[in-house]
């Protein structure tokens, strides 16, 4: 008969007492623990001695409650997690200092993790043996690793000042390391170098409520503050998104355009040439011979040609309906000058009186003139059922606005990240 199947056995923690107080301490990472903190007294201990040799007794003056009970299981990804190690390190100049926590995660099959946390910002943490290749990203140092390039971000003295818990090294209050941080969001590549060696690191960001869910903990996860170094943008693909949508929805708006051109008639139903002379003492205004306007109600272009040179002229137009006496009253200057060969106005005006019925129309045109000016010819077209594109410049302007906006608040988050960096541009004080 054969025997059911076993799973792993189940990993115990071992109880001792410290050497300092006599508070019981836990060692969770069995053989990987080579320092434990007494969570009474806060003496760091030598887990590998039978006797656990005091290492560091605690003489702080502030102990630090993790954000994650040390004992605490989590899931992330399909692995289950204890936190077993915490501490608090500060970095930053002597004028400005900032402090963030680490958590020490331990599975007995999968070995070590990292949970780092500043003001809200969550990174998961796993150690590295591959080597980097040292390169440069523009005026900025990189690192390529696993088939990705990591941009230089910060660099700073790390200072531990507070343990809890145990670790697979001997952790002290006041150790000092090297940290040179290089992102490539949403990971952050990581070394820490002492004197003997130096150590690479993978984060990855995650969000606080994911880990308040993953280990269960009660209320709700620090509300996270400011952009982190690899925190992924909101707007990550939408920018390159965004702009393909807004290509498409002009092809699409210049197919319209184009049909529109199709589909109009631009028909030719008035033309003739006049004469002004300002001086004449005669009636200037007069009515044109009528046209036929068929077909559905649409524009019509009303189009002034003249040989204007050096002076103005005003034109009073109404354009009547034959049959009902309806008219379109509207009047148009046209002005040409030159000056020491620079030319300014135009001899020539064009305008466009929407939605016009289909009837017999005329013209009835009344000229002015400056009376000192010469007498001058122009000729007046209509035109019916011409395309005007006004609209279709309108909305190819509005199409820029999404895309627009989607750039500035993706560059004024990038910016935000890059002004905590070493690498920050400089202000216009130079700092």
């Amino acid at each position: 008969m054969s025997s059911p199947l076993v799973g792993p056995p189940v990993a115990k923690a071992k109880a001792l007492s410290c050497p300092n107080c006599g508070g019981a301490v836990e060692i969770r990472g069995f053989a990987h623990t080579l320092s434990v903190v007494c969570p009474s007294c806060l003496s760091v201990l030598d887990a590998t001695t039978p006797e656990f040799e005091i290492l560091q007794k605690f003489h702080g003056k502030q102990r630090f409650q993790p954000k994650i009970p040390l004992g605490s299981r989590g899931k992330i990804g399909d692995i289950v997690y204890e936190a077993i190690g915490f501490q608090v390190r500060e970095g930053g100049s002597d004028d400005d200092t900032f402090g963030w926590e680490e958590y020490l995660l331990f599975n007995p099959y999968k070995g070590f993790r990292y949970l780092s946390e500043f003001q809200g910002h969550w990174n998961f943490i796993r150690g590295l043996s591959a080597l980097p290749i040292e390169t440069r990203s523009g005026m900025k140092p990189a690192i390529q690793m696993l088939g990705r390039t990591y941009v230089g971000f910060d660099s700073m003295k790390a200072r531990t000042s507070f343990v809890l818990g145990e670790f697979p090294w001997q952790a002290r209050a006041g150790d000092v390391v090297q940290v040179d941080d290089y992102v490539d969001p949403p990971r952050m590549l990581s070394s820490e170098k002492t004197q003997d060696e130096i150590t690479w690191s993978l984060g990855e960001y995650i969000a606080g409520p994911q880990l308040w869910k993953a280990f269960g903990l009660p209320g709700s996860a620090p509300p996270a503050t400011g952009v982190f170094a690899n925190q992924p943008s909101p707007l990550a693909g939408k920018v390159r998104s965004a702009w393909h949508t807004w290509l498409w929805l002009n092809v699409a708006l210049a197919a319209v355009a184009f049909l529109f051109t199709t589909l109009s008639t631009r028909r030719n139903v008035f033309e003739q040439t006049y004469t002004f002379e300002p001086r004449a003492k005669t009636e200037s205004s007069f009515v044109t011979p009528t046209f036929e306007l068929t077909g559905h109600t649409s524009n019509v272009e009303i189009t002034t040609r003249t040989d204007l040179y050096n002076s103005w002229a005003y034109f009073n137009f109404a354009l009547i309906n034959e049959e009902t006496g309806h008219a379109f009253d509207f009047g148009r200057e046209v002005s040409y000058y030159v000056d020491g060969g620079e030319a300014e106005g135009k001899a020539i005006d064009s305008v466009t009186i929407p939605s016009v019925p289909s009837g017999r129309y005329y013209l009835r045109v009344e000229p002015e003139m400056d009376s000192k000016g010469t007498r001058i010819n122009y000729t007046i077209a209509v035109r019916r059922d011409v395309p005007h594109y006004t609209f279709f410049w309108i909305a190819a302007l509005l199409l820029l606005i999404p895309p627009i906006l989607t750039s500035i608040r993706a560059a004024s988050f990038e910016a935000s990240r890059w002004r905590e960096s070493d690498y920050a541009p400089a202000t216009d004080g130079g700092e």
